[in-house]
C-alpha cells in the first residue's frame, strides 16, 4: 500500500521530460478517513479541483504548445494523487510530440483515472484564455475579529460551538488564515476556506480559533477539508454544510477540495492569492 513516506515528496527527484504514467503516486484515502471515524457511505459529496498552469507538450512538428488544465478528482475515489508525483507526470509531456489537445486529454483521463480509481474529469484551455477569473470567495469574512489566539495546533474542535436555542440561520463564512503543513516535507500550505451552512448559528470567534489551530498541523489538503467538515458536523450539527478550500499553488499546481452534505458542483473560481 502506498503511503506518503514512500512518495517522491521530500526527495531529490530528476524531472523527466518524457511521458511516464508510472510517475503518478496514488495514496489511499481510507486510513485518514478511518482516523476521523468515517465509513461508507460517506457523509459528504465532493471533488478535488486541481489547476495546472505549467502544462506544455510538442506538436507534431516539434513546436511547444502551452495550455491550462483543470482536473476534477471525485471525493469518492479510493485514492488521491500525491502532488509532486502529479507535477513530475505532467512535466513529462514537455518532450512528447502529441497530435492534438484531444489526444492529450484522453491520455490524461486514462492515466489519472487509473491512479485515482475513479473517473477524473479533465479540461484543457488555451494558455491565453481567461477561464479562471480572479474573484473573492463570497461570504462574511471572519478574519477582522479582535480576539486573542494562542492555539496553533493540533486542530482543536473544542472551539466549535453553535447556539441551538437561537433561530436557525443560513450563512456563508470565509477566512484567508488557513494554514497547514505537508505531512512529509513540513512545508507550509496556505489557503482560504469558505464554510456555508444552514442551522444553529455557529460562534464566529470559536470558528476562527479552530481554523487557526490548523497552523502547525501536518496533513494533506484533502484531509484537512474533510476534518473541518467532520468536526463542524459533529460539534455544530448543521442541517446543511459545505466546506471549500482554495490553496495557493506550488510547482504550477493548486489543489482545491470541496465537501458538501448535498451533491453540488462547485465553481472553479480563482482567488487573488492563486
Amino acid at each position: 500500500m502506498n503511503s506518503p513516506e514512500h512518495s517522491p515528496l521530500g526527495k531529490e527527484t530528476p524531472y523527466a521530460n518524457r511521458y511516464d504514467p508510472a510517475l503518478l503516486f496514488p495514496i489511499p484515502r481510507d486510513s485518514n478517513r478511518a482516523a476521523l471515524g468515517l465509513a461508507e457511505p460517506l457523509p459528504f459529496h465532493g471533488v478535488d479541483i486541481w489547476n495546472a498552469y505549467e502544462l506544455s507538450w510538442l506538436d507534431m512538428r516539434g513546436k511547444p504548445v502551452a495550455a491550462l488544465a483543470e482536473f476534477r478528482v471525485p471525493a469518492t475515489s479510493p485514492q488521491l494523487i500525491e502532488s509532486k508525483s502529479f507535477k513530475l507526470y505532467l512535466n513529462g509531456f514537455a518532450g512528447e510530440r502529441i497530435a492534438d489537445a484531444a489526444t492529450l486529454t484522453s491520455t490524461l483521463v486514462r492515466d489519472l483515472s487509473t491512479a485515482a480509481g475513479a473517473v477524473v474529469g479533465v479540461q484543457l484551455s488555451d494558455a491565453r484564455a481567461a477561464v479562471y477569473p480572479v474573484s473573492d470567495m463570497d461570504g462574511h469574512l471572519l478574519d477582522h475579529q479582535a480576539i486573542d489566539i494562542d492555539d496553533y495546533g493540533p486542530p482543536n474542535a473544542d472551539f466549535l460551538r453553535a447556539d441551538r436555542n437561537a433561530t436557525p440561520v443560513a450563512e456563508t463564512l470565509v477566512s484567508h488564515l488557513l494554514r497547514s503543513n505537508c505531512p512529509v516535507t513540513g512545508q507550509p500550505d496556505w489557503g482560504s476556506v469558505q464554510i456555508a451552512y444552514r442551522g444553529a448559528p455557529i460562534d464566529h470567534a470559536g470558528l476562527l480559533r479552530y481554523l487557526v489551530s490548523f497552523r502547525n498541523h501536518n496533513e494533506f489538503h484533502e484531509h484537512c477539508v474533510e476534518r473541518i467538515f467532520v468536526d463542524l458536523g459533529r460539534c455544530c450539527e448543521p442541517q446543511q454544510l459545505s466546506v471549500y478550500a482554495r490553496y495557493t499553488r506550488r510547482g504550477g499546481l493548486d489543489i482545491n477540495p470541496f465537501r458538501s452534505s448535498t451533491p453540488v458542483t462547485p465553481p472553479n473560481l480563482r482567488t487573488v492569492r492563486q
